[in-house]
């Protein structure tokens, strides 16, 4: 008898997200068991129960999947999880803290396809603000459009976080191969006079981009809000935008609304789960791995 798909589902929150236990068992895993409240410094002895309680080959269908809300608090436990394996007895991990590594994927994704459609150029040497980029989805949103080449800017109320958040993303994501720069919001009329593109990653119901700014950018190609909560993160555009060009742009930029990135979402972080189901190796899973299965979901969707 085979033994059934377990994917064993670690946060460091008081609750595991229902939305990842959702996408897990529709992704084929036949269940999907939580472990809540958890510290860095127990993820080795978690991991190391799951991997000696089965063998080599039963471990093909065990997995690990990390949540919580930090960006870096995930990567380094996928980085713990992955350390704590004893080969042959390893398991495939996959880390998305709030789902952030699949929506900055899909955004990112969603504005690599518009810029290409609409204006024929790549995110290669364009001018990205990501306004609201301190948090967990503005991090991996920066970091994965300036290993595409994007001169990439994090905007924040405050600068002095702006700033350690860029450097973190630079040296700690990027592995000191990028540069991410930092901005204050209050200087974010500035930077838009240059900007070609634009992140909005905010907390929810709060405009990041106004209309009057939209005007005053003479370059902007495509902006994008994951936010779906009114009123929206950049004025004009709607949730179900989907390359829609915005009012008011004197530049013919277009919006992406939430919900055509959470289409994108939703499609990388189901191929990573089933990745890990069908594979016959351990397979770390992160942003970088998310951009690249949400490129194939709209290169194949074309």
């Amino acid at each position: 008898m085979e033994k059934p798909f377990i994917l064993h589902m670690l946060t460091t929150a008081k609750n595991l997200s229902p939305f990842d236990v959702n996408m897990a068992m529709d992704a084929g895993w036949i269940s999907a068991v939580p472990y809540i409240n958890v510290e860095p410094s127990e993820v080795r002895g978690l991991v190391q129960d799951a991997i000696f309680s089965r063998s080599p080959k039963g471990l093909l269908r065990t997995a690990i999947f990390i949540g919580g809300r930090e960006t870096k608090q995930a990567m380094d436990m996928l980085k713990m999880a992955k350390n704590s394996m004893v080969p042959p007895f390893e398991v495939s991990v996959f880390a998305d803290p709030s789902g952030a590594f699949t929506t900055a994927a899909g955004m990112v994704a969603a504005v690599e396809k518009e810029l290409a459609d609409k204006f024929g150029t790549t995110l290669q040497g364009k001018n990205v603000l990501a306004l609201g980029g301190t948090g967990p989805v503005g991090q991996a949103a920066a970091v994965i459009a300036a290993q595409a080449g994007a001169n990439v800017r994090i905007i924040g109320r405050q600068l002095d976080r702006a700033e350690r958040t860029a450097e973190l993303c630079s040296e700690e994501f990027g592995d000191g191969k990028i540069s991410i720069a930092a901005g204050a919001d209050s200087d974010k009329a500035e930077y838009i006079k240059t900007a070609d593109v634009v992140f909005a990653t905010g907390a929810a119901g709060i405009e990041l981009l106004s209309a009057e700014m939209i005007a005053s950018a003479p370059q902007l190609k495509v902006a994008a809000d994951v936010n779906a909560v009114p009123p929206s993160g950049i004025a004009g555009v709607d949730a179900f935008d989907n390359g829609k060009p915005i009012a008011g742009s004197v530049s013919g930029a277009v919006g992406i609304g939430a919900l055509a990135i959470g289409n994108i979402k939703y499609q990388a972080q189901s191929r990573l789960l089933k990745r890990m189901l069908e594979s016959d190796q351990p397979l770390f899973l992160h942003f970088e791995h998310a951009f690249e299965v949400a490129r194939e979901f709209i290169k194949t969707s074309k």
